[in-house]
């Protein structure tokens, strides 16, 4: 018999060595290139396996395209570059769904295996816990710029290559380790997934605001009014959770919660694991990651950013 457990996918335990992810997720382009957002879309669903502690192995298309209003070679392109990306991550396409649509979306529907016992979720985090942060932050904001013009090339750049970035080698380094809780970063934006990983629970977390790692370029963005919705309503949903200290600058509060796509994994591990995890992260190419806080008794159920 399947026995569901509800977490950011569905997870059905199969034997006692055996547990299956699946998971759904697609929406619209955020870039002009149908190959490159394809590869996006596959990375960003993926990582919902990865930031479970599972292994994706197979996955299958959704898409919504208005075939009578544009170029079928643009749904090819598409398509061309999910593949690209699955294949990268060593998942075997099955098949998938297609509707007539007014508007293009494209996303996965993934299935991954992992150990009942190695599941890896938002809750668990521990007193004494170090968090570490894989990407930088920025993404949203910066696609906000792109569609205004406002961005430059050099920018735009390095956050596709963020989003084209799997999450899946950083899952495999933390798997030796001793992870209490983890997440993947996407459209709630730090804070708010911090949020769902303490609230109601017996622990807070203190966050380092100056530790945390973002695209720099991403300040002046702010600064000029360039941000998009989601964050305002991150921000306006989870504020009465947090804890924020004079120093903190709004425009560094904005950024925390803007809405990532295709963003990194957030663990907590045992201190003592901390440091020497970041190092190898950083050494396998991770090179912004960064431990950004730390998991404590109180404030419990809040989250303190210093």
């Amino acid at each position: 018999m399947l026995t569901g457990i509800a977490d950011d996918a569905a997870v059905y335990r199969l034997e006692e060595d055996l547990a299956l992810i699946q998971t759904v997720d697609f929406f619209t382009p955020i870039v002009d290139d149908p190959f490159i957002f394809g590869q996006v879309a596959a990375a960003n669903a993926l990582s919902d396996v990865y930031a479970m502690g599972g292994k994706p192995i197979l996955a299958m298309n959704i898409i919504c395209f208005p075939v009578k209003k544009m170029d079928i070679s643009v749904l090819q392109r598409i398509l061309l570059g999910g593949a690209r990306k699955l294949q990268e991550a060593g998942v075997l396409l099955v098949g998938g769904h297609s509707v007539e649509d007014e508007e293009i979306k494209y996303g996965l529907s993934v299935t991954g295996l992992v150990h009942p016992d190695k599941i890896w979720r938002k809750k668990g985090a521990r007193e004494g816990d170090k968090l570490i942060l894989t990407k930088p932050l920025g993404t949203g904001i910066i696609n906000t710029a792109v569609k205004a013009e406002m961005a430059s090339r050099e920018l735009e750049a390095k956050s596709i290559q963020t989003m084209l970035t799997l999450n899946k080698r950083a899952a495999e380094i933390m798997a030796e380790a001793e992870v209490h809780a983890c997440t993947d970063i996407t459209g709630f934006g730090l804070l708010g997934h911090l949020c769902e990983m303490v609230e109601g629970g017996e622990v807070g977390m203190v966050i380092y605001s100056s530790a945390v790692p973002f695209f720099p370029e991403v300040r002046e963005l702010v600064e000029m009014g360039l941000v998009p919705g989601g964050l305002y309503r991150n921000r306006e949903f989870r504020m009465p959770m947090l804890d924020v200290a004079p120093g903190v600058p709004e425009w560094l509060l904005d950024i925390l919660f803007d809405p990532q796509t295709s963003g990194g994994l957030l663990f907590s591990v045992p201190s003592g694991q901390a440091e020497e995890l970041l190092q190898r992260l950083r050494r396998e190419g991770m090179r912004e990651a960064a431990i950004i806080g730390e998991v404590v008794r109180e404030p419990r159920g809040r989250i303190k950013i210093v």
